[in-house]
């Protein structure tokens, strides 16, 4: 049974733009990881400042590897030469806190 991580990212009103930018510049990185199976990045229409990271995975099993993965700490600039420890490639990171949030698929439109 698929799962769902959403990871809800709070950020200050004027960087949106970059957190958008930055999944943008990187969305090509996921691609052919094991159990991935896609990710939105929702951007509030309202006057919430939290943002929606929503990845779907094949199993928990898949989702536990890639966070474990050097990938993962490269992206999230925690590993590789340049990120001292700062964030994507050595820049700070744009959102002020996140929160993970896990859920398994119960039904839906499309849903084996």
């Amino acid at each position: 049974m698929s799962i769902v991580k959403i990871n809800a990212i709070t950020v200050p009103a004027d960087s949106g733009d970059e957190l958008a930018h930055r999944f943008a510049a990187r969305a090509s990185a996921m691609e052919g990881v094991d159990g991935f199976l896609g990710f939105e990045l929702l951007r509030p229409t309202d006057e919430r400042t939290t943002w929606l990271v929503v990845t779907r995975w094949r199993d928990d099993y898949s989702y536990e590897a890639w966070r474990g993965s050097e990938a993962f700490s490269v992206g999230h600039g925690r590993g590789g030469e340049h990120s001292e420890g700062q964030g994507h490639g050595g820049r700070r990171p744009v959102g002020t806190s996140a929160e993970l949030w896990s859920f398994e698929i119960a039904g839906g439109s499309g849903v084996d």
